[in-house]
């Protein structure tokens, strides 16, 4: 599986692909908005944005979809698209129909892919599996993480290159400690 800062990178090339303009930010705090869409037509005026979300065996509840709507309020942007590697429960799935709020679950977006020319499907595979597409990126600092190992045993984990300055850990799964 590829990690959530090559996860984010293909949606935002779904949506370039679509004809839109996107603006992203690679890293710290978002603002609850990983990707601003831009209509071609109206460079300067965002037209949605999207929240993005790479979990795996969790899904996305109402609380998340709630969170994205009050950004977009805050935002003054009426339309708003939220991607999961996941799944949405029901009741998030009522409330973002209610909100002008897209929801892309992980068939959805492979459904979309699906749809795309060869050749766009073979750049959204480049972007997918570009660099250590295995490893982790710091969401506090950007960069890829390192495999760690606790100083008293235990499992490995990663940990950010830039630690003490930057304390952030993840767990590794164990498909991920073999590369």
């Amino acid at each position: 599986m590829i990690e959530w800062r090559r996860f984010e990178a293909l949606v935002e090339a779904l949506y370039a692909q679509a004809g839109f303009e996107t603006r992203s930010q690679s890293h710290g705090a978002d603002e609850g908005i990983d990707i601003w869409l831009y209509s071609r037509s109206r460079p300067g005026a965002p037209v949605s944005v999207v929240q993005c979300k790479h979990w795996q065996g969790k899904r996305v509840g109402v609380d998340k979809v709630r969170e994205l709507r009050g950004v977009m309020a805050a935002k003054g942007v009426t339309r708003g698209q939220f991607a999961t590697t996941s799944t949405f429960t029901t009741d998030a799935v009522t409330f973002a129909k209610e909100n002008g709020i897209n929801l892309l679950d992980v068939q959805s977006l492979l459904a979309l892919i699906s749809q795309r020319t060869g050749v766009q499907q073979q750049a959204l595979l480049e972007i997918a599996f570009e660099g250590e597409y295995w490893r982790p990126t710091c969401v506090n600092c950007g960069i890829k993480m390192l495999e760690r190992s606790p100083r008293k045993g235990g499992a490995a984990f990663w940990g950010c290159e830039r630690y003490p300055r930057c304390k952030t850990t993840l767990p590794m799964r164990a498909a991920a400690a073999n590369g």
